[in-house]
């Protein structure tokens, strides 16, 4: 009897190890909203995420929020148009989008937003000038920003 509860026991110890490892490997919606997840919804966008923001648990944390890529993938998606919505009081501590504010000229169909208490973040609109897909750029270079708008908006959104 003493060895079933001690295997009862292990049993419990290893499913209160293993489980939090396996639930990890997604998040729910609302967490990865939390997260400024919730516009770049798949697996490529995460790898190009990579390439523009040096940080592995944000990384790691986007693939823990995407869904894959099917095999005519969606992450060719464009945009008409974008915004920028920022909080004018923050911008003091966000240089590199201030510096981007300034320069954004080259992409017509940028705009930008001033929305009291906003994290840094670009919002991509369809022709319609709908929200499509919202992304966090808070730690994003200006040249990350730049280059991510180059591939995301269409031809004639851009004056480059």
């Amino acid at each position: 009897m003493s060895e079933f509860f001690s295997a009862l026991k292990l049993g419990f110890v290893l499913l209160f190890l293993v489980a939090p490892l396996v639930s990890g490997e997604e998040l729910s919606t609302k967490e990865c909203e939390n997260l400024g997840f919730n516009g770049l919804a798949l697996c490529s966008d995460c790898n190009t995420f990579a390439e523009y923001v040096k940080n592995e648990e944000l990384v790691s944390d986007c693939k823990k929020c995407c869904t894959e890529d099917s095999d005519d993938s969606t992450s060719k998606i464009t945009y008409s148009g974008a915004l920028i919505e920022v909080c004018m009081r923050k911008l003091v501590f966000y240089p590199e989008i201030v510096g981007f504010i300034e320069e954004k000229d080259q992409f017509r169909s940028l705009k930008v937003q001033y929305i009291f208490n906003s994290p840094p973040k670009l919002v991509m609109l369809n022709e319609e000038g709908q929200h499509k897909e919202t992304i966090r750029i808070d730690n994003w270079k200006r040249e990350h920003i730049r280059q991510f708008l180059k591939k995301k908006m269409k031809s004639g959104s851009s004056a480059i």
